[in-house]
């Protein structure tokens, strides 16, 4: 090297002149070699890999800025320095000079390297690079290097008072000018790159075009700190989603690689299948296809498709740029103990003249170290996180796109509940793991790192201490193997518990009429307290676990100290080995905690990963079962031996259906109850397995389900479903389906949002809207399950004559209807008679009539209710007096029923009586309704849309709160924990800090014996006492640990307690209100939160309290100097940490606001599957989907940022207190011990961790005890009365005689609303039948409802049997009463159950009870019998089954008083006949209210209560009512006047 050099330069390496001088310097020769060409080799090295990089990734095209031609001059003329000296070399050599090689080589070098570096600025440029990393490490290196060569030429010139070489003394002071220039323009930000989506985006990511430097320090994010610590923030506020982390970007992907797992898994079962002797044998024998299907399917369960592979073709390799980060900052982390074996040394040999100056370098260089490790580690971090959340987008996204097309089979077997806890719980184990799944070969290798170096330090005695560590490798792999069984058990009562109150919450109505609250309490309190006691078996665990996690590294280094010290005389321990061995086993202790607990999350993780799996593998349904390519001439529907179940192994539903129906006909579908007709219509949408046959459909279909399935969106948006608004069409559509009546009633008209499943519109609203989004469809062919069921006669008839019928808007389209109303059927074209699954008989009506078959005679047992329904001479008075009394008065306005289903009858009352009774000038106007009606009609332009008021949202947005977490949050769960408890282990947390620092401090002191010689004789005191200290500290973190999760656990089970106890007195108008995934969310996420969140977050918050209370004192004790620095480095610690938790807090409330519409749109898509499908909606929805967990991402992602962001500022200050620590220990190292200096610094450098986790987990603690806040707030609402009032409980036989009174009675929705009766007085006799007949809002449901007391009353009083109804509990009032709704509600579990849930009766009474409501012969026939299961919502009965389930209900109670809600609406002719005579012999001696629209129901009833609410003139609508009424009766009673008692009839006016 001197020859390269030459002479004039000094030797290559004087380790003297470096090392030992007072003003050390590096010599000329390795200056102008190594240090010049550093950067220079990193640049060419890092060149072709960066060059591929940039060449893959184009980002667009910057225009030449002034920043970039700074650049570009710059670094020409630094090309230009640098070969000056070249070439004054050259002149040199041409003088006749002898120039040392070195002259040549390094200008050369360094100048092609300017070169290169001026190149990727250009092309960085033209790749849309906005700051560059490489360049700023180049000019970074290059200024470092330089600093030396800068300072030596100082040196020298005070030195010799001369500057030999004034041209490169020139050039080398301007180079370093220049590259510091260039070093402070590449801090700086190119533009965006032309047509980038930042320039687009109103709200942009600045992460895109942040700076190198910003984005190392993620300073980028501050503005978001200083924004959420003014204000709280808002949704406006969050940036927009990185394109590359969004949805439509990333399930694509992972989707793409499912499907290729899938096809590989099925060729590789095809290929074993086709080689297997079986199939050969059944080819030659020519088996039927079947077996060979059966074998592929056994081949494929064995063999399921790897999900795992495909997230890791996906995110694998993202993933591992963070691996790398990770890589170097565990190389980085020994580097620290090594400085401080330094330091140590340093402080007890200042007498042998070592200089001071390493004493300084030695802090500083431990400081830069712990600031490299930080930078390095938090971009690790959030490489991790990332991955995480793009883990969860794709696994939501894929499980709803998957949920779109499961077959019936499969749904059975995921319920809701479990889908949502995929997608959420399931989901986020995804997300945790892959923050720490580094550790899987990170932490092995940081533990082999760590017994080298301690190897070196302490020799073979480390043995010892890797024994004690193998020896607890089989405890923690107990322990996770253990866990998980406990974690798969807690999930199945989790899922159990979700399914269950899922269940409640929909089914809640049902549960409050028949007061069986208590019944389902139980079951849940059941569940739970089976959770609770598996959560305790973990509490156990985690105590142990957490003592083997807290002891090991105090285990090690106690067999490590005894046995060093014991095996050899010789052996002492002085301060360097101790702390030095000490630092390496605190740096163990990461690696040895963190393992198994990874381990274990890979452990839960794979659980879940099989969940996941065997959700995805679900058999899809056939898209292609249905052939829509149909090219049958003339018939729009055909299909052909058709043979289908609901499932591949259930039996067959429908059997040999052979039907053609010609395009642009009619046919009608009728059989009784269960027969298969709503299955036929199944069938053709592709929903049921199609076991054989051929089915094919021309064109686009349409489908109207039984039960109508509502959007929580606008009226409008459900009628458009997706089409573009078309006002004339719009208008007709709602004229046809006679919805506009009712867009004067609703608050916002057709833009009044509908809540969820439609809650407040009535049944036959509901029903018509689901006809109008059919009908603005513009189908080819309709598929209308029973539209006609749920709207009264007349409606029925306007609607068969404006829609479906042969003069209709659907004239022309095929049209299939299936019904039980024989009025429109000699109106079709062609009848289908189904019975038991297949067809009976097809045919016009005249030619079913002529064959004389089963139809025939069933037509004539009721043709009689055809003309009570729909008597002609009636329809001519109402047409006579069309002026007067248009068909719209009683008709299109409005069903004659209030039909909607019982669940949701209170709940469709909100917006009515919003302006049922309005107010406005509209009534004060002389111009009747009825004319302003019959002017409407003859106009056929849409008419002005009245500017309405907005009227208050039925769904209030879910609110975040908003500022800090009250004090008041953090003391509810103190109470709940146990406030003495909460004390007590605080204290134990003390204590077992006390006994850290205790054994550590006698650590220091057994180390200085070494000094003072007096080893051998305390040796075995201090081995003696150090042991029971270390242990002493074990028992108490086990007791601490412990006790903690028991208090965590008591928490838990109370704060579930007082949710569950207030949801059931909950009023029904808060369920009215409140969509149910907002009260499912607190059930699960917000309990999972409290259940298992919670105490391990207070359990490392006190943890890292009370280790940084120790550090400070451990610090302050041994250097008293430092408390100076204390303070501001407090100051900075808290305004960052007050910055943070602010911001941090809000960001999590966002998140946690945003996440409940993914889960309610995906409840809500699960329900109406059907439909999406019938219309093709399926990539709609999807979309939709994704845009809400985009939306929630937006909110999550700042919130990873703003942990790492803090991260880096917080780690800082850590490492600002190791300088100091180790600075303070250099001043005053004359009056220091070595030991102190150890224990001091090696508390130091363990602060950073604790700091940052401190601030971590006091935000995670404040965003965790939200779950406890949202939980309180639904756990403080508003109750209804109490269940039992002692003192006024009433007799156990009352009521005796079922006499009901209303005495001036009034009743309101909510305070601040208008009536919905009013001043209403009724006496009803004991046993007496009464018929309530009435329009849509007259208040028929209210006046039920009062009765059970759902609604309180304003003013008035209802008794019973003289006993005021509002004085006695709630149970006595409703077990008493007994009501068939009209929709029918039953819960998954056994029939039994849901007939007796509280097995009051014996099995005999609930065989009679099923004989009478004709459920016997099904119930019989089925292999269970009372023991048949009912799937979730009772799907597996058709709906006419649950009816007879709800009426079987009723005979079984058999109170005196039954109330009937349109009980019988979806039951055929024949069974309805049935049920009647039913109720008449069984409740002959009872009060019976009948809400009705088949007059026959109600015909032999001793009244009719006609119950009228107006808002116009009364004598007119008086005459319109009383015409209409009396015509009808007037013709009942001449038809068969014995049929009707008419003994009075009594019509209440109110208004």
């Amino acid at each position: 090297m001197e020859a390269f050099c030459g002479s004039k330069l000094s030797h290559f390496w004087d380790s003297n002149r470096t090392l030992y001088w007072d003003t050390p310097d590096l010599t000329e020769c390795f200056q102008m070699s190594v240090l010049s060409w550093i950067p220079c080799i990193y640049l060419w090295l890092t060149f072709p890999f960066y060059f591929l990089y940039l060449k893959k990734n184009n980002k667009g095209y910057i225009m030449m800025s002034l920043l970039n031609r700074v650049k570009m001059i710059f670094a020409l003329v630094l090309w230009i320095v640098c070969w000056t000296d070249l070439f004054a070399s050259f002149h040199e050599m041409h003088q006749g000079t002898h120039i040392a090689p070195i002259f040549f080589v390094t200008p050369l070098v360094v100048g092609m390297t300017v070169l290169l570096a001026t190149f990727l600025i250009q092309y960085e440029r033209l790749r849309g690079v906005q700051s560059s990393g490489v360049l700023f490490l180049f000019w970074f290196l290059s200024v470092l290097c330089a600093i030396v060569p800068f300072r030596s030429k100082i040196l020298q010139i005070s030195l010799k008072n001369t500057v030999e070489d004034k041209l490169r003394f020139t050039t080398f002071y301007i180079y370093f000018g220049l590259i510091v220039v260039q070093l402070i323009l590449s801090c700086f930000n190119e533009k965006p790159p032309l047509f980038s989506g930042v320039v687009t985006d109103p709200n942009p990511c600045p992460e895109s075009s942040a700076g190198f430097l910003s984005t190392m320090t993620f300073w980028w994010f501050t503005s978001m700190a200083i924004k959420g610590y003014k204000n709280p923030l808002e949704n406006k506020d969050l940036w927009s989603l990185n394109k590359q982390d969004s949805s439509e970007v990333i399930v694509p992907k992972l989707l793409k690689e499912w499907e290729v797992e899938q096809d590989k898994v099925q060729r590789e079962a095809q290929a074993s299948y086709s080689k297997s002797p079986l199939t050969t044998e059944a080819n030659h024998v020519d088996k039927p296809q079947a077996e060979a299907e059966v074998l592929l399917m056994e081949k494929g369960e064995a063999q399921q498709p790897s999900f795992l592979r495909c997230l890791l073709k996906v995110f694998g390799p993202y993933f591992l740029i963070g691996s790398a980060y990770k890589l170097l900052q565990d190389l980085i982390t020994f580097i620290n103990p090594v400085l401080l074996s330094l330091l140590i040394s340093f402080i007890g040999n200042q007498k042998k003249g070592v200089p001071s100056w390493w004493g300084y370098a030695l802090a500083f260089l431990m400081f830069f170290c712990a600031l490299l490790q930080t930078l390095i580690l938090h971009q690790h971090f959030q490489y991790c996180f990332v991955t995480g959340m793009r883990l969860r987008t794709a696994i939501v996204g894929a499980i709803y796109r998957k949920s779109l097309v499961i077959t019936n089979a499969a749904k059975r077997s995921s319920t809701v509940g479990e889908i949502v806890n995929l997608m959420s719980v399931d989901a986020q184990r995804f997300m945790d793991l892959t923050t720490f799944l580094n550790m899987l070969w990170s932490a092995p290798l940081q533990i082999i790192l760590a017994l080298y170096f301690l190897w070196q330090n302490l020799g073979p005695s480390v043995l010892a201490g890797v024994a004690v560590m193998i020896l607890l490798i089989p405890l923690n792999a107990a322990i996770a193997v253990k866990t998980r069984a406990f974690q798969v058990e807690q999930m199945q009562y989790k899922d159990s518990r979700i399914k269950l109150m899922n269940e409640i919450l929909n089914g809640i109505k049902v549960l409050k009429l028949y007061a069986w609250e208590n019944s389902f309490k139980e079951k849940v309190l059941d569940i739970r307290q089976k959770e609770l006691h598996v959560l305790r078996k973990m509490a156990y665990l985690g105590a142990v676990s957490t003592v083997a996690w807290t002891s090991a590294p105090f285990l090690v280094a106690l067999t490590t100290f005894a046995v060093y010290v014991m095996v050899d005389k010789n052996n002492v321990l002085d301060a360097e080995k101790a702390f030095v061995s000490l630092a390496l086993f605190n740096i163990l202790r990461f690696p040895l905690n963190m393992l198994p607990q990874v381990i274990s999350s890979v452990v839960q993780a794979s659980v879940s990963l099989k969940r996941i799996q065997h959700f995805l593998s679900h058999d899809e349904l056939d898209l292609d079962s249905v052939d829509r390519k149909n090219t049958t001439a003339g018939f729009a529907v055909t299909v052909v031996n058709g043979k289908f179940s609901w499932a591949k192994n259930d039996p067959t539903t429908l059997h040999n259906i052979n039907l053609m129906v010609p395009q642009g006909s009619l046919l009608a579908v009728v059989g009784h109850v269960g027969c298969g007709k709503s299955s036929l219509v199944s069938a053709l949408l592709g929903e049921m397995e199609k076991l054989e046959g051929e089915i094919s459909i021309r064109g686009s279909v349409a489908y109207v389900p039984q039960q109508a399935w509502i959007q929580n969106a606008t009226l409008r948006d459900n009628i458009l479903f997706g089409h573009g608004y078309n006002e004339r069409k719009y208008r007709s559509v709602l004229d046809a389906c006679a919805l506009t009546p009712d867009l004067e009633v609703l608050p916002g008209g057709d833009m009044t949002e509908i809540g969820e499943k439609g809650i407040n519109l009535s049944g036959g609203q509901r029903q018509r809207v689901s006809l109008a989004r059919a009908l603005y469809s513009d189908s080819d062919v309709y598929l209308l399950d029973d539209p006609l069921s749920a709207v009264d006669a007349h409606v029925a008839k306007h609607i068969f004559d404006k829609v479906i019928g042969p003069d209709g808007a659907l004239s022309g389209k095929t049209r299939i209807l299936v019904t039980h109303g024989i009025s429109f059927l000699p109106q079709v074209d062609n009848i289908l008679v189904i019975v038991d699954g297949r067809v009976s008989e097809v045919g016009s009506y005249q030619h079913l009539l002529k064959e004389n078959g089963a139809f025939a005679e069933f037509l004539r047992n009721y043709a009689l209710e055809d003309i009570v329904e729909e008597d002609e001479s009636l329809v001519a008075l109402i047409e006579e007096d069309e002026e007067s009394f248009p068909e719209d008065a009683m008709s299109n306005h409005i069903d004659m029923v209030d039909s909607a289903p019982s669940v949701n009858e209170a709940k469709r009352q909100f917006i009515r009586q919003i302006s049922v009774i309005s107010t406005d000038s509209e009534n004060t106007r002389k111009m009747s309704i009825r004319t302003r009606r019959q002017s409407e009609r003859k106009h056929v332009e849409p008419p002005p849309e009245k500017k309405r008021e907005m009227a208050e949202k039925l769904i209030q947005a879910e609110t975040a709160e908003t500022g800090r977490v009250k004090l008041k949050v953090f003391l509810e769960y103190i109470k709940a924990v146990g406030p003495l408890l909460s004390l007590f282990i605080c204290f134990l947390y003390g204590c077992q800090n006390a006994a850290a620092v205790g054994a550590n401090i006698w650590l220091s002191q057994w180390t200085n014996d070494a000094r003072n010689n007096n080893t051998e004789a305390s040796r075995d005191m201090r081995v003696g006492v150090y042991a029971v200290l270390g242990l002493s500290q074990g028992i108490l973190v086990a007791i601490s640990s412990f006790t903690l999760n028991l208090g965590g656990i008591g928490a838990a089970r109370n704060l579930h307690s007082a949710l569950l106890e207030n949801k059931f007195h909950t009023p029904q108008s808060f369920f009215d209100t409140t969509p149910l995934g907002r009260i499912i969310n607190r059930f699960s996420k917000d309990i999972y939160v409290i259940d298992e969140v919670l105490p391990s977050t207070v359990l490392m918050f006190l943890g890292t309290f009370f280790a940084s209370l120790s550090t400070v004192i451990v610090i302050v004790s041994s250097t008293p100097i430092f408390a100076v620095v204390i303070v501001p480095l407090a100051l900075i610690y808290f305004f960052v940490q007050r910055f943070y938790v602010a911001t941090s807090r809000q960001l999590k409330r966002l998140e946690s606001v945003s996440r409940s519409p993914i889960y309610s749109h995906f409840s809500e898509t699960i329900t109406g599957t059907s439909v999406i499908r019938a219309f093709g909606r399926h990539s709609a929805f999807i979309q939709i989907s994704d845009m809400k967990v985009d939306e929630n991402q937006k909110s999550y992602y700042p919130g990873i940022v703003a942990n790492r962001w803090l991260g880096v500022r917080i780690e800082f200050i850590g490492n600002c207190i190791v300088l100091f620590a180790a600075l303070f220990a250099v001043v005053d190292r004359n009056s220091l011990e070595p030991g102190l200096v150890g224990f001091s610094v090696s508390y130091a450098l363990q602060v950073t961790m604790s700091l940052n986790w401190m601030v971590r987990m006091s935000s995670d603690l404040e965003s965790n005890i939200v779950a406890v806040e949202r939980v309180k707030e639904y756990a403080e609402t508003e109750t209804e009365a109490p269940w039992e009032v002692m003192e006024k409980k009433p007799p156990a036989e009352w009521p005796q005689t079922g006499k009901v009174e209303f005495h001036d009675y009034s009743v309101r929705y909510r305070e601040g609303l208008d009536l919905v009766l009013r001043n209403l007085t009724l006496s009803v006799k004991g046993g007496e039948k009464i018929g309530i007949v009435g329009r849509t809002g007259a208040g028929k449901s209210s006046m039920t409802l009062c009765l059970f007391r759902l609604l309180e009353a304003a003013s008035g009083e209802i008794t019973i049997d003289g006993v005021k109804v509002s004085e006695i509990g709630l149970h006595d009032l409703r077990s008493k009463l007994t009501i068939i709704p009209q929709e029918p509600v039953l819960f998954s579990g056994s029939l039994r159950m849901n007939l007796d849930p509280f097995d009051s009766y014996s099995n005999e009474e609930v065989w009679k009870a099923l004989e009478l409501s004709h459920l016997k012969r099904f119930v019989n026939n089925n292999p269970s019998k009372l023991d048949l299961t009912c799937t979730e919502g009772g799907e597996n009965l058709s709906v006419g089954q649950r009816q007879l389930v709800c009426l079987a209900r009723a005979l079984l109670r058999k109170t005196r008083i039954l109330i009937l809600d349109e009980a019988t609406a979806a039951i055929d002719l024949e069974t309805d006949d049935l049920i009647q005579s039913t109720i008449r012999t069984q409740f002959e001696d009872c009060t019976v209210f009948t809400i009705a629209h088949r007059l026959n129901t109600i015909m032999d009833y001793t009244r009719l209560k006609a119950l009228i609410l107006l808002f116009s003139p009364i004598e007119m609508f008086f005459w319109g009512f009383t015409a209409f009424v009396c015509s009808h009766v007037l013709h009942i009673l001449a038809i068969e006047s014995s049929w009707f008692s008419f003994t009075s009839m009594k019509i209440t006016f109110k208004i």
